[in-house]
């Protein structure tokens, strides 16, 4: 956060080592949350950063809720984010999601 707060960027280390990995296989450009995350992770994400429950997705899409915590759990592995607040920050830098600034 004090990285932020100073203009600087960062990176979770999982999109750090997605960016590395890219790097030295001579890609030109880093992947993506549509290219990270399946179609169905990137729409729990943005149900997520709308503010959505676990048990409002889990209607919504008609899985368990259970499944939804499961996707919850896997986007913050994937990302290398920990907690809600940091999905709905990765989902608005993404353009999953906009801010109501």
């Amino acid at each position: 956060m004090r990285a932020v707060a100073r203009g600087q960027t960062w990176l979770s280390p999982a999109i750090s080592r997605t960016v590395v990995d890219a790097l030295s296989r001579g890609e030109r450009r880093a992947r993506g949350p549509f290219e990270i995350l399946s179609a169905r992770q990137r729409e729990i994400l943005q149900l997520i950063a709308e503010g959505r429950s676990s048990k409002e997705i889990a209607q919504q899409l008609d899985l368990s809720l259970k499944t939804v915590d499961s996707h919850r759990t896997e986007l913050m592995d994937r990302l290398g984010i920990h907690g809600i607040a940091g999905l709905v920050r990765y989902a608005i830098r993404a353009g999953i999601v906009q801010s109501e600034s």
